[in-house]
């Protein structure tokens, strides 16, 4: 049958080696107890992503994997393949064919948070409770600068350095890929109740209308949020043409619809239970995760990217620096760069995968899949999603602390 772009194409290369350049964060956090912002960090900092802290000379330990085969994975959830006993059926693969034992922690709601609670460890160079985690560029760059990661040995991993896309190899914040390999990008966008919504939504500004009110929905992550209320306003979040004055616009937006009740709720992939317990009926969402939600209770919500754009934003694998268990990481890694085990998590997780390779192995498991704009993104699917340009370390902390500033009063 006729197949659309495969990942190798040179549009949807284009955006996302544009997307790794830009370091665009799929999560954040809006400030809470027990949580450190990423404004707070980059204070820490002195203005510096990343720096010397005490891990950037710490050593890794000991490779313990010949004799413990054993790892825990920290991911996000809706994120891997899952069956109706929710089971992981290719990561039960992987461990009967290799012996290990791996533990799925899903772990991470947001950046941030999950950065608050294991910056300590990471700081002495000690284990997290994680041997392999998965996040954002821009949060893969502080861990990866400040020496929380291991470099991966590539002579363990012949599947990612086959058959990772090319666009992929070089980010600014890990050129070669020492540290880092993509997990899946997807899109941030908008999604609503179909039962309540008949009629669906087009455009953030939907979001507003009065009879939504606080029972929308919007993500903590501020690139998103804010980004989608950019593009709503005419702004091209991609270019460098913006600043303060375009920011503020959409903060001045955001800080009503906060103050008036219409949003009543900043979540990460907690948002999902908002959803399914209909406390939200509209959202600002990520893309795959409405699939996974519509597999949990019918198909009862839509998702668009809004008429004037949505956003792009991608995560990684990485070895904390306490880990003691990176080679059989590095099998794990591998195994899902193999492109017909890329293909079978792309089925259910409905996310970009970063495997060349995964749209021809996706013919034999799913035909209809195949052209799916969230797994393998044409040129015009792609025209309208929109990368949140690069910030300085002052943007970072001038545009998170006011956000953070406004999401406290939801």
């Amino acid at each position: 049958m006729p197949r659309g772009p495969l990942p190798e194409d040179p549009a949807v290369r284009a955006l996302i080696a544009q997307a790794r350049a830009a370091q665009i964060s799929r999560r954040g956090l809006i400030g809470g107890a027990g949580a450190l912002s990423l404004a707070a960090f980059l204070a820490a900092c002195s203005g510096r992503v990343g720096g010397a802290g005490p891990a950037a000379s710490a050593s890794a330990g000991e490779d313990l994997s010949a004799s413990q085969k054993s790892l825990t994975w920290a991911n996000w959830s809706f994120y891997l393949d899952e069956d109706d006993d929710g089971n992981h059926p290719t990561l039960e693969a992987f461990m009967a064919a290799t012996g290990l034992s791996v533990k799925y922690d899903v772990a991470i709601d947001d950046n941030n948070t999950y950065f608050a609670k294991v910056r300590d460890q990471l700081e002495l160079g000690q284990d997290i409770g994680a041997d392999t985690v998965c996040l954002t560029d821009w949060m893969a760059s502080i861990w990866i600068q400040s020496g929380y990661t291991q470099a991966f040995d590539q002579a363990n991993m012949p599947n990612a350095v086959a058959n990772l896309n090319p666009s992929l190899k070089n980010p600014d914040f890990d050129p070669g890929r020492a540290n880092s390999l993509p997990w899946q990008s997807g899109f941030a966008g908008i999604a609503w109740n179909k039962e309540k919504l008949p009629n669906g939504l087009q455009s953030v500004d939907d979001l507003w209308n009065p009879d939504l009110n606080g029972r929308v929905g919007v993500l903590s992550e501020m690139r998103d949020t804010m980004g989608l209320i950019m593009l709503s306003q005419g702004v091209d979040i991609s270019g460098s043409s913006w600043g303060d004055t375009e920011y503020q616009n959409a903060l001045d937006v955001f800080a009503e619809q906060v103050a008036n009740g219409q949003i009543r709720n900043i979540k990460g992939n907690s948002y999902a239970d908002d959803l399914k317990n209909e406390d939200t009926l509209a959202a600002i969402v990520w893309s795959g995760d409405i699939t996974a939600i519509n597999y949990e209770v019918g198909d009862k919500f839509g998702f668009a990217l809004p008429d004037s754009g949505g956003t792009l934003w991608s995560d990684n694998f990485m070895i904390p620096i306490g880990s003691q268990q990176k080679t059989n990481v590095e099998k794990l890694i591998d195994y899902y760069y193999d492109p017909a085990v890329a293909a079978e998590v792309a089925a259910w997780v409905n996310y970009i995968t970063p495997v060349a390779g995964a749209q021809d192995a996706m013919a034999d498991i799913d035909e209809s899949l195949v052209e799916n704009q969230l797994i393998f993104p044409n040129e015009e699917t792609l025209a309208n999603a929109h990368i949140f340009r690069t910030l300085t370390n002052e943007e970072q902390l001038k545009y998170n602390s006011d956000f953070e500033a406004v999401g406290l009063g939801a």
